[in-house]
């Protein structure tokens, strides 16, 4: 990886050179400009696939033109045909045809509707989705209503059908109803839900930890009249309660506080426990899927359908050192095991199997520590590896069966930017299609043969280009992006890449801004913004300028970013180094960025602010309780004991508190509040479901005790993880008035 990174910085790029002295002499943003909208850069060149999937559609002037890139000829755009008419929910699952139907909810009753091209395919047979978050809004005018009884018999939630429109579902009451499109007929499924009791329905923790922020989706349809259907007992899980202080109608209508009660297992609670059933909605029949085999407290991860409508099941141990993908017989619920994946340290949910024509399938799998494609038959036999290498493929974009051919998404060039690959099915004869340095996406033309990259680099906007689908060849570029009206009024700092030497000799990723009119021989204070969580990169290769952060250095700071090297997109192999110690390793890369940029870069070492939310909170409160190399910290909605969140999140990266006592010791900033150094500002919302106040306010407790008065705090009413809008302005003002203390270079931390 070293020997990318010096590669990556051999490059040498001719863009953004601008003397010092000649921005110097530009406006200075205000801090009402860097809470706005600017633009850093102009308008993209205008280029897409045309509606042929053989030409581009490149915008001229106030049109268009189309270009083929097989014959580089040009001519004018073509008209698409007419749509065909909509058709009606078929009237049994044997009329499935290529338009699929899905189900919405519209002022409390149930609706399906089509949709055209494959939107809806991904959630009808394979499953684990996201879900239809979308499923509230108006429905169309070829919808069907279902239900005429709005809310009266309770609010319906999670609506979804099978491709056919022929079945329908939704939840109400933690019960899963199923309606008949063509009769209308309702059959309560389960009768036994409530709020410890969930069918079809994911609570908090499986929500926010497993399936995806937003996504309670816990049902799945096929494309038939099976429906599978997680169900989740809460009974065993604690209660969690947020109080808010100001209610509605406060002090006018409400002098009592009110509350919120949610079922949140904290680590080493009691877990819901899942169990899974298949649904026969025309025999009105259900089959448990039987779980006996596993541990009561195993993880339903992902459950999805094949195009041969067999159903899968992804399961876990709690902690999450192994996962099985399993096929589930429907008729009688038993399970067999196709593939078994295990790690020293953690398993990431595995991805969804990608079907091929043939009937194998690919599979993402980080068995060696870097995330590489296998080829599998049914069953679980292995086929072949298709890539391999101390590198990661990030997402498997087009397969093309005749020719027996691979894109991908991967970082063979660098764990910070992003290149598009091709290979053969054999893993033979990888190519890279987006020569460069820095990051691409890639859109596809005439099944492959040629691709539309988008290309841009931290210090280059972005480039759209056509190349070579097989061999990466240019072979035409489209436009290139300008520097946008901001940089034309305002002085720009621009980035600049860094590779950072650690104290062990590894390398980690960085970027740098140092202010415009910076002057050599003179120390300027450094402002590092961090999240630094489990494989979270904070910098990547690509144009994407912050206003604020153009901002902050105008006034005189060098901004500086890295991804510490568990948060590094390098693999599993490199990320594991966090495991049962969450921030130790992340804290010592921290000190090695700002100690190069103090050597290096005219940092002031007596003058280095942190500052981040949720986990960069956490990073940013044990950086001032485990180091003296920061002045000051600025740490929102923190977790400041790995105790005190949740499991499956905690327990993935620390195991259990009783096996692993030191590990929550050594990571806990309460515990070490009387070591704190520097001068700590605290944030929270008090309404905070998923990172409890709680944190926050022990935390307090132990600074307290200590006589600590380097710290201070800010709490936000009503406010969750995310701050409510109405105080948003006030937090970020606020922040920056703790943070511009470090531009008077006398100033000390008390």
């Amino acid at each position: 990886m070293t020997t990318n990174i010096a590669r990556v910085l051999a490059v040498p790029f001719a863009l953004l050179a601008v003397l010092p002295a000649q921005e110097a002499a530009k406006k200075r943003l205000t801090f009402a400009d860097a809470r706005q909208q600017l633009e850093w850069g102009g308008a993209l060149p205008g280029a897409r696939v045309a509606w042929d999937g053989k030409h581009i559609e490149i915008a001229r002037g106030k049109g268009t033109v189309w270009f083929d890139p097989a014959t580089q000829q040009e001519t004018q755009p073509v008209e698409p045909p007419q749509p065909a008419a909509e058709p009606q929910p078929a009237a049994d699952a044997a009329a499935v045809t290529k338009t699929r139907f899905a189900a919405r909810i519209h002022q409390g009753d149930l609706f399906v509707e089509p949709v055209r091209g494959d939107a809806q395919a991904g959630r009808g047979r394979r499953g684990g989705g996201r879900g239809n978050r979308g499923n509230r809004g108006a429905p169309g005018e070829d919808a069907v209503r279902l239900t005429d009884d709005g809310d009266r018999g309770g609010s319906k939630a999670e609506a979804h059908c099978n491709a056919a429109g022929t079945f329908a579902s939704f939840v109400r009451g933690g019960d899963l109803v199923i309606v008949d499109a063509a009769s209308k007929a309702q059959w309560e499924v389960t009768a036994d839900g409530k709020q410890d009791r969930l069918h079809g329905q994911l609570d908090w923790v499986y929500q926010e930890e497993v399936y995806g922020r937003g996504d309670f989706q816990g049902h799945w349809w096929s494309d038939g009249d099976l429906c599978a259907v997680l169900s989740l007992d809460e009974a065993p899980v604690r209660e969690f309660t947020i109080v808010n202080h100001v209610p509605n109608g406060y002090l006018d209508k409400e002098r009592n506080v009110t509350t919120v009660v949610t079922n949140y297992p904290k680590v080493g609670d009691p877990n819901p426990v899942a169990s899974l059933q298949v649904v026969d909605a025309r025999q009105r029949r259900v089959v448990n899927v039987d779980l006996a085999a596993y541990p009561k407290d195993v993880l339903v991860v992902r459950v999805e359908w094949t195009p041969k409508q067999q159903l899968l099941v992804t399961l876990q141990d709690r902690i999450q050192t192994w996962a099985e993908l399993c096929q589930v017989d429907c008729a009688t619920g038993k399970l067999t095991k196709w593939i078994r994946e295990e790690s020293p340290t953690w398993v990431n949910r595995p991805d969804s199997p990608q079907w091929l024509q043939d009937g194998t399938f690919l599979w993402l799998s980080e068995r060696t520590g870097y995330q590489h494609v296998y080829r599998y038959k049914p069953g679980g036999e292995l086929v072949n590896a298709v890539t391999s290498g101390d590198w990661q493929v990030r997402r498997i974009q087009r397969v093309d069966e005749g020719q027996r051919s691979l894109w991908f998404e991967g970082t063979r060039e660098g764990a910070m930017g992003q290149h598009v690959y091709r290979c053969g099915l054999d893993g033979k004869n990888l190519a890279l299609l987006t020569p460069g340095v820095g990051y691409h996406s890639a859109e596809f033309v005439q099944d492959g043969r040629f691709l539309i990259d988008q290309w841009s680099a931290m210090d280059m906007p972005t480039v759209v280009r056509v190349v070579d689908g097989a061999t990466g060849a240019v072979v035409k570029e489209i436009g290139r992006q300008p520097m946008g009206p901001a940089a034309e009024e305002y002085a720009f700092a621009p980035k600049e890449r860094l590779s950072i030497a650690t104290r062990d000799g590894d390398a980690l990723d960085g970027s740098l801004m140092l202010p415009p009119d910076h002057k050599a021989g003179e120390r300027y204070p450094i402002y590092l913004p961090t999240y630094s969580g489990p494989d979270n990169p904070t910098v990547s290769d690509r144009w994407s300028p912050n206003t604020y952060h153009q901002f902050v250095a105008q006034q005189g700071f060098i901004v500086l970013q890295v991804n510490v090297r568990t948060a590094s997109n390098r693999g599993q192999k490199v990320i594991g180094g966090c495991y049962k110690h969450l921030g130790e390793q992340e804290l010592a890369d921290l000190e090695d960025a700002v100690a190069f940029v103090c050597k290096e870069r005219q940092g002031d070492p007596a003058r280095v602010a942190i500052e981040g939310w949720s986990y960069g909170g956490f990073m940013a409160a044990f950086a001032l309780t485990h180091s003296d190399k920061f002045a000051l910290g600025i740490a929102g909605a923190g977790v400041y004991d790995w105790r005190l969140y949740d499991t499956i999140y905690t327990e993935r990266y620390m195991r259990l508190p009783d096996d692993n006592k030191d590990g929550y010791d050594r990571t806990s900033v309460i515990k070490a509040a009387k070591n704190l150094k520097g001068h700590l500002v605290l944030l929270h919302g008090t309404m905070d479901d998923n990172v409890h106040m709680q944190n926050t306010m022990q935390l307090l407790w132990e600074l307290e005790k200590a006589n600590k008065q380097n710290f201070e705090l800010m709490l936000y009413p009503r406010s969750q993880h995310g701050l409510a809008p109405e105080v948003g302005a006030h937090s970020r003002d606020f922040q920056w008035r703790c943070l511009k203390r470090l531009l008077d270079p006398q100033w000390r931390p008390e």
